[in-house]
This record gives structure tokens, C-alpha cells and sequence, in this order.
């Protein structure tokens, strides 16, 4: 039989986590909306972390998230295996291990049946990857493909790591290199190398699964994920999560290859000036800052890596652990400050 080949990227247009509604605009949308509280409610939405949490017993709590996106490559297994790998980071970032993952797929019914039979398959293997299970899921039609899992994680309830736990003192630790948007959009225009853009993909691949372990390693008790709102928004998040302030050295930030060279010649995909607009006002720009280093940290992510504040006596044990756990280019990019005027200082 032959296979017609399904190019998904000539379907999507803004793909990975570079889709999500503005976030302005959706705190605006979901600011009324009744709150449920719980004594077992451990981590809940009140302090937009990377999942909710809620305490079974005395040694075990469920974390419960859910992401998915459109395409962000043309190959349907490997677009599987990042959305995966993307949903699973949320419960690595709240410290937990993944317990079981159900299917969300969107996809066009005029399509090849193969392609969608692939997105499950990368999907799946992530998953397995995670030692996770497989359960089930939903799949509806709709013209542009969209997938990803919703997840149950398991975690000790004092084990907990959230985006409320920086303390004054801090430093700030990222574990991935950020310019994943921009290219994304490079390659629609042509203008990336495919070795820089074969490189993005991998490390979207690339699970938190062992950063996660490293943090329970060394007692972390704050963390968050670099997803969306680029690596500002997430550290705006968690400033305001934990009423501190941060600082980020833009120098210190490890980017992608070519990204700031797509930067420089104005390739800036959408989601950048909506995560500025989403930011501006609580932030801090140093006049001295280069443009494109500003516009990276504002970049969003696809399966980005884990902001990730630990004591400054712990700081060369655990990068050396998670350089030699699969994260190369871990770095200190940022402290954490008393909580002053503006929620994000940017040098």
C-alpha cells in the first residue's frame, strides 16, 4: 500500500506553546470564575503553577496538568513526541513521577490515517520513556492537528516543588537553552540552518524526567518550567507566586544555535510582543540591554527547561549533577532578590 506523506507543518500556523490565547487577556477572561478550596488542595490555581496538586493521604498526593498544541515540525512522529514531552514537564517541575497519560488529538479527517497513527505512536514512546502508562484518550476532527496528554503524577505530599517556594538569596538555574520559537519561525521563512533547526527539535524532546530527580535530590523546593510565556513570563510567575523579586543576567542565558541570529535580523515570532505586553509593567529593562537578548527571554518555549532556585551552597553540586543527568548546558542566569518595586530586574 502506498503511504501519502502528510507535511503537518503546511497545516499549522503558529505552532507548539507559541499558541497560547495571550495571557492578558485570559487573566482577564478567568478572573471571576469561582475558586474551589480544599484543606487537600495542595497546590491550586491561585498561584498559576505548573499544575494543581491534591493530597490523597499522608504519602501521596496526584498532580493533575494537561497541554496540547499544533504542530511545531513536519514529521508527525517526532511532532508526537515533543507534544508528550511537553505535558510531562509539568509534572516534573512540581517534582512528581508520572503515573498515567491519556490522549488529546485533533486532527482532519481528510488526512492520512498514518500520520495520526504516528503522533500516537511518538506520543506513546514518550510516555513509556516517562515509565509511565498509556490509558486511553479522546480524538475529535478539526482542520489543523492538534495533540498532547493529560497526565496524573504521583508525589510525596512534603515533597511538593512549586513556584511559591523562593526565598531572598537564591540562585536562579535553567537547565535548557531558550529560542525555540524564533526557530520555529526561522524555519518557515527559510532562513535557519537545518542543524540548528534539528537541534531545537531534540531538546524539545529531551525530558525533565531527570531534573526532576536531581531536584528531589537536593531538597529543591522551587521550580518551575520555561513553556509559554518565554523566561520571563515563567519567572514573573513565580516572583509573584513566591513575593520576591528576581534578577536575570541575559548574558548568563544559554540560547539555541541561530537564534540570536534570527533574532538580529528580525525574525520574532508573534508570541514575543505578546509575552512583552503580558510583562512590561512589572518589569525592569536595563537601558544597556541588547534588543535581541530582551527579545529571547520574552520567546516562547516548546518543552523548555526547569527554572530552578537553590541555595548558593548547593549551586556546584547540582549543576555537575545535572550536566551529568543530560542537561549540558545548565547554568546560573538569575538570583532571587527581596521583593522591591518591580517583580523581574533584566541586565
Amino acid at each position: 500500500m502506498k503511504i501519502i506523506k502528510y507535511d503537518l507543518m503546511k497545516s499549522a500556523g503558529e505552532g507548539g506553546c507559541s499558541a497560547k490565547l495571550p495571557a492578558k487577556e485570559l487573566d482577564k477572561a478567568l478572573a471571576d470564575l469561582p475558586k474551589i478550596s480544599s484543606p487537600d488542595m495542595l497546590v491550586d490555581i491561585d498561584t498559576h503553577d505548573d499544575a494543581g496538586v491534591i493530597k490523597i493521604n499522608d504519602e501521596t498526593a496526584l498532580i493533575q496538568t494537561t497541554d496540547f498544541f499544533p504542530p511545531v515540525c513536519s514529521d508527525p512522529y517526532e511532532f508526537g513526541q515533543i507534544a508528550a514531552a511537553n505535558a510531562l514537564s509539568d509534572v516534573y517541575a512540581m517534582g512528581g513521577r508520572v503515573l498515567t497519560a491519556m490522549n488529546i488529538l485533533m486532527y482532519p479527517p481528510d488526512k492520512p490515517m498514518h500520520a495520526l497513527k504516528e503522533i500516537l505512536r511518538g506520543g506513546q514512546d514518550k510516555v513509556t520513556e516517562a515509565e509511565g502508562f498509556l490509558v486511553g484518550g479522546h480524538t475529535i476532527t478539526d482542520d489543523t492537528p492538534k495533540y498532547g496528554l493529560a497526565i496524573t503524577g504521583l508525589v510525596h505530599p512534603d515533597r511538593v516543588i512549586t513556584n511559591a517556594g523562593a526565598q531572598a538569596g537564591d540562585l536562579l538555574i535553567l537547565t535548557k537553552p531558550i529560542g525555540a520559537g524564533i526557530i520555529l519561525s526561522g524555519k518557515k521563512i527559510g532562513e535557519v540552518k537545518d542543524s540548528d533547526y534539528q537541534e531545537a527539535l531534540d531538546n524539545m524532546k529531551h525530558l525533565n524526567k531527570k531534573g526532576a530527580e536531581v531536584m528531589q535530590k537536593y531538597d529543591v523546593k522551587c521550580a518551575t518550567d520555561v513553556t509559554g510565556f518565554g523566561l520571563i513570563g515563567h519567572a514573573m510567575k513565580l516572583a509573584m507566586a513566591s513575593e520576591v523579586s528576581i534578577q536575570i543576567n541575559t548574558k548568563d542565558v544559554p540560547y539555541l544555535n541561530g537564534a540570536f541570529e534570527l533574532a538580529e535580523m528580525g525574525c520574532l515570532p508573534g508570541a514575543c510582543f505578546l509575552n512583552q505586553d503580558y510583562v512590561e509593567e512589572f518589569c525592569f529593562f536595563d537601558k544597556k540591554l541588547i534588543y535581541e537578548n530582551k527579545m529571547l527571554i520574552h520567546d516562547a518555549q516548546t518543552s523548555g527547561g526547569l527554572l530552578i532556585c537553590i541555595a548558593p551552597d548547593k549551586k556546584e553540586a547540582i549543576i555537575k549533577d545535572l550536566i551529568a543527568n543530560g542537561y549540558p548546558e545548565t547554568v546560573v542566569m538569575g538570583e532571587v532578590k527581596a521583593r522591591t518595586e518591580k517583580l523581574v530586574y533584566v541586565y
